[in-house]
C-alpha cells in the first residue's frame, strides 16, 4: 500500500508539514521561509534599535533545538548590522552525559556562525552542580519543609542567575531566551492553574515592560510550535542536542506539557489562544494605568543583601537555595 504524501501548498515539492492549526500544508523550505518571516515580525514587535545607538543581544543558548534555532535566525536577519553585536553562552549546570554534549553542539554552532561563545559552571557561581544537588533533595526534605522535591525547582533559580550572570559580563542590552510556542502556552497554563497574575504580567518579552535591573528580555520563536522548531533546524543541519535532561521527568511542567499537547490535538490553535489570552491580560492592565487606573502590584524589587540580585523578597531565592545546600552538604 502506497502512502500519498501531499504536496506544498506553495509549491509543487513534497510536504513536511501540515499545519492542523492554519490549514497549511508546507514544503520544508517554505516552512523555514514562514518561520523566518514570524521570527522577523516578532523581532520588529520586541526588539527597539535606536538609531545612532549600539546594541549588544546576549543569547541564552543550551546546545538544544530551540535555542539552535534561535541563534541562528538572529545572525541571519540581524548578523549583517553594525550596530548589533550578538553574543551567545551556555549554563553548564553540571549534570553528567547531558550537559557537556550538549556544550559541544553549543560551541559547534557558534564557531559556524562566527558568534562569541562564552560560558559559566554553577560551581563558579557558588552552587552546587545539580547532580549533587538531586543526591541531597531527600535529606533536605526531612529537615525544611520549605524545601523542594524537584531538582528543577532548584536548577530553574540558579540557571537563571547564570543567563543573568553571563549577560552582564557582555554588558548586554538584550536577552534572547528560546522559548517555543509549546513552552509559552505550558507557563500560561501553569500561572493559571495556581491563579498567579503576578507572573503572568511578568512573561517576557519585556520590550514595554522592563524588569527593574535586568536587561529586557525577548522571545523571538514564541508563536513557533516545537514540532516546527525542530523540523527547521533538521532542514538546516544545526549541530544540537537531543536528550531531555535526567533530573526533568515528573515536574510540573511535563504533566502541563502533556496536558497541552493533548489540548491542541483536540482542538488545534489551543495553544495560540494560550498565549493571546496571557497578551490580552498584560494589554488590559497596561490600558488601565494608561487611563489612570490604580496598579496592584507587589513593591519594586530590592537588591539581595547577599548576592545583589533583584528580589522581591528579603532574601533571593537562589541565595535561599544555596544556603538550604549548603546545610545539608556540611551534615
Amino acid at each position: 500500500m502506497e502512502i500519498e504524501i501531499p504536496s506544498c501548498d506553495s509549491c509543487d515539492k513534497p510536504a513536511l508539514l501540515e499545519q492542523a492549526y492554519s490549514g497549511r500544508v508546507l514544503c520544508g523550505q517554505h516552512l523555514v521561509k514562514s518561520i523566518r518571516k514570524k521570527i522577523a515580525k516578532e523581532l520588529r514587535k520586541q526588539l527597539k534599535l535606536v538609531k545612532g545607538e549600539h546594541t549588544t543581544i546576549f543569547v541564552a543558548i543550551s546546545g538544544g533545538k530551540d535555542s539552535a534555532v534561535l541563534l541562528e535566525t538572529l545572525v541571519d536577519i540581524l548578523g549583517v548590522r553594525p550596530d548589533v553585536t550578538i553574543i551567545a553562552g551556555t549554563v553548564d549546570e553540571g549534570i553528567e552525559g547531558y550537559r557537556p554534549p550538549s556544550m559541544i553542539c553549543a560551541e559547534e554552532l557558534c564557531q559556524r556562525l562566527g558568534i562569541e561563545f562564552i560560558t559559566v559552571s554553577y560551581p563558579e557561581l557558588d552552587f552546587e552542580e545539580m547532580d549533587k544537588v538531586a543526591e541531597l533533595i531527600p535529606g533536605m526534605i526531612k529537615t525544611n519543609r520549605n524545601a523542594s522535591r524537584m531538582p528543577c525547582s532548584y536548577c530553574g533559580v540558579f540557571r537563571r542567575q547564570g543567563i543573568n550572570h553571563l549577560a552582564k559580563k557582555v554588558n548586554a542590552d538584550v536577552m534572547a531566551l528560546g522559548h517555543n510556542l509549546d513552552d509559552m502556552a505550558q507557563t500560561v497554563l501553569m500561572n493559571m492553574s495556581n491563579g498567579d497574575m503576578e507572573r503572568t504580567l511578568r512573561l517576557a518579552p519585556h520590550t514595554a515592560t522592563p524588569i527593574d535591573g535586568l536587561p529586557p528580555r525577548i522571545v523571538p520563536l514564541r508563536w513557533i510550535p516545537e514540532q516546527e522548531v525542530h523540523l527547521y533546524a533538521v532542514h538546516k543541519n544545526l549541530p544540537m542536542h537531543h536528550e531531555e535532561c535526567p533530573h526533568a521527568r515528573g515536574a510540573l511542567r511535563w504533566r502541563h506539557r502533556d496536558l497541552v499537547a493533548q489540548m491542541e490535538a483536540d482542538v488545534p490553535g489551543t495553544r495560540h489562544g494560550l498565549l493571546r489570552m496571557a497578551d490580552n491580560i498584560k494589554e488590559l492592565r497596561t490600558q488601565i494605568v494608561e487611563l489612570g487606573g490604580h496598579e496592584s502590584r507587589p513593591s519594586p524589587p530590592i537588591s539581595c543583601p547577599v548576592c545583589g540580585s533583584m528580589t522581591s523578597n528579603d532574601q533571593c531565592k537562589a541565595c535561599e537555595m544555596r544556603e538550604m545546600v549548603k546545610q545539608e552538604m556540611e551534615k
